[in-house]
């Protein structure tokens, strides 16, 4: 089990085999999520573009650009 000790400054050194589990780099951000049960997970705050592959279905159909303008247009005549 990984373990860090806390500086006098508030400051820890993420064990290199958590880094390697997170695919964290030098210059990521961290985000701590405290739990109801008072758990506190550690997640990386940067997500890569490449990692957002797939992570949503397919449009359900295709929407030309004029179709968009036109939707917009229309949208904001209703305001």
């Amino acid at each position: 089990m990984p373990v860090s000790k806390i500086t006098s400054k508030g400051q820890t050194t993420i064990p290199g085999e958590i880094r390697r589990l997170l695919k964290l780099k030098a210059g990521d951000r961290i985000e701590f999520v405290v739990e109801a049960d008072g758990k506190v997970v550690l997640l990386p705050a940067t997500v890569h573009a490449s990692e957002l592959d797939g992570l949503l279905a397919p449009a359900p159909r295709r929407v030309s650009l004029n179709e968009m303008d036109g939707a917009i247009r229309k949208r904001a005549g209703r305001s």
